[in-house]
């Protein structure tokens, strides 16, 4: 039998509808639910447009870091189903799995001050038909519960953003506004830098000699991450399997943006959040 704690319960609002999604964040370690996560993410990660992750013969997405983590998992109350997933992997577990994911991307020495209280984020995904405002304000309360839970007070993550064209430019032009737009707006301090082992070039072309969009599209996970006060670490690293560049985030608790979170708890705050762009 598969068992969770309930991390964040779901908010029973006095004026939803009785077929409104109402939904709960758990936590847990379970082999039976993390399967669940994994396949979770397998169905994102191979048919979300501009991911281009091969599908696996298993019908899971999971590595080695998966055992040593402790998964977030968004459940839809009225049908029992698995909508999000994310893990987090903690100092012990960083240790028991060799490292940080993070660290297979980027040299990750600027991090290593605060090693003792960092935790690592990854993996996320929401089912495309429960992406609102409930479940992502869920996923992000979600992590600084569990860092109050925990006791540590940082947490790291790569935030992928895909490198293929789209309406408003070829391939790399979004990564490349993307690039820009963090870099003037939400740097990490310089002594948290990292860099990565393979850097975006996209036929020959560093993002440097890619041309910008005339519109920045920043993608809805990058947006929930800087909007809660994240910074990004450095240059993005480029991930073929999964057609993206992974942006080196890091986010300190005791500078989250706390009163945002509760303001987007209003259902106009939260739709805004899941359309709009920042």
């Amino acid at each position: 039998m598969s068992t969770a704690s309930v991390l964040i319960a779901a908010d029973h609002a006095d004026n939803a509808t009785p077929d409104a999604p109402r939904y709960t964040l758990l936590l847990s370690a379970d082999p039976e639910l993390i399967e669940a996560a994994q396949r979770l993410r397998h169905d994102v990660f191979t048919s979300e447009p501009g991911f281009a992750l091969t599908a696996a013969a298993d019908g899971r997405d999971a590595d080695r870091f998966d055992e040593h983590c402790d998964h977030l998992l968004v459940r839809e109350d009225r049908t029992g189903e698995l909508v999000g997933c994310y893990r987090m992997l903690p100092p012990p577990g960083a240790i028991a799995a060799g490292g940080l994911y993070t660290a297979t991307e980027f040299d990750v020495r600027g991090l290593d001050v605060l090693r003792p209280s960092l935790v690592e984020m990854g993996r996320a995904v929401v089912r495309a038909d429960h992406r609102n405002g409930a479940v992502v304000l869920l996923m992000w309360a979600g992590i600084l519960a569990y860092l109050d839970r925990s006791g540590y007070d940082y947490v790291t993550g790569c935030v992928s953003v895909p490198v293929a064209g789209n309406a408003d430019g070829p391939p790399g032009t979004q990564i490349r506004g993307v690039r820009d737009f963090v870099q003037r707006r939400h740097a990490a301090p310089a002594e948290h830098t990292v860099y990565p082992y393979r850097p975006v070039v996209l036929d020959g072309r560093g993002l440097d000699d890619i041309d910008p969009p005339s519109r920045t599209t920043v993608p809805p996970l990058m947006r929930g991450y800087l909007r809660l006060g994240a910074q990004v670490c450095g240059e993005p690293a480029h991930d073929p399997d999964f057609g993206v560049g992974d942006f080196p985030a890091l986010l300190d608790k005791r500078r989250a943006d706390v009163r945002y979170l509760k303001r987007l708890r209003s259902v106009s705050a939260a739709a805004d959040m899941a359309g709009g762009a920042s």
